[in-house]
């Protein structure tokens, strides 16, 4: 992912917040939470991964994608907290795992174990079952490590981050079983569960985005610090600009 370019973007000011897309997705998808969130006295930062959406790219997988969930943090001055969904949840996760730093999370349909969410993809784009696990192994060496430690019930115990998690019964990409093994591992989860909401919908429905800005502003200091700069550069030891943009 070196020398790849992200398009970022920033809204408001106070306490950042962070949204996070899934696979396949983009930023856009979760901006249903910008005013929101802006009207509750935050800050706001997305971006489109590398090989997704505005940025430059052909390809990714779950650990450069909680990579970049730190980079994009880390440069951004710190999120305050993270809403994230599908495997931008599992990025997140990771990159938790891995020392990112946040006071409040929000996962919305979050997967539990990276290789269903493999073999849920193969199924899309009609790959076999040789093929996707050959796909799986070339991850497993490329990074050295095994897919199965990143399932989050493995390592979620570990984590202190108060998490919401919202996931519809309905979900066809990403089934509710998946959120409610994440909500069970995770110390203090707690679930929600919606109904004909489905796997997208679910972004922009008011039964979860205003108990997901309530949540968030719970937690929120009172010493709210200022909001974002103009973004000029996400995680320059990796090689990645980002295209910086202003919301109105």
């Amino acid at each position: 992912m070196e020398g790849e370019k992200v398009a970022v973007w920033s809204w408001g000011e106070g306490p950042r917040v962070l949204l996070v897309h899934g696979w396949s997705g983009y930023g856009g998808q979760l901006t249903a939470f910008v005013q929101p969130l802006v009207d509750a006295g935050f800050s706001v930062v997305t971006y489109d991964a590398p090989g997704h959406g505005a940025s430059s790219g052909r390809t990714s997988s779950l650990p450069e994608l909680a990579g970049m969930v730190a980079a994009v943090g880390q440069a951004t001055g710190g999120p305050y907290a993270v809403v994230a969904h599908s495997f931008g949840a599992a990025a997140t996760a990771v990159a938790l795992r891995d020392g990112m730093k946040v006071e409040r999370a929000v996962f919305i349909s979050p997967p539990a174990d990276p290789l269903a969410g493999i073999r849920a993809f193969a199924d899309t784009v009609g790959l076999s079952e040789s093929m996707w696990r050959r796909m799986a192994a070339r991850i497993e060496e490329r990074f050295d490590m095994r897919l199965a430690d990143l399932a989050l019930p493995a390592f979620a115990p570990g984590l202190d981050v108060p998490l919401r998690i919202f996931h519809d019964v309905g979900d066809r990409e990403v089934p509710l079983k998946a959120g409610e093994a994440v909500a069970r591992a995770w110390p203090g989860a707690k679930l929600t569960r919606t109904e004909g909401l489905g796997h997208f919908r679910i972004l922009y429905a008011p039964e979860v985005l205003s108990p997901a800005v309530d949540f968030l502003a719970e937690g929120r200091p009172s010493n709210a610090w200022p909001g974002p700069e103009l973004l000029a550069s996400v995680a320059s030891s990796r090689g990645t600009t980002a295209r910086g943009v202003h919301g109105g």
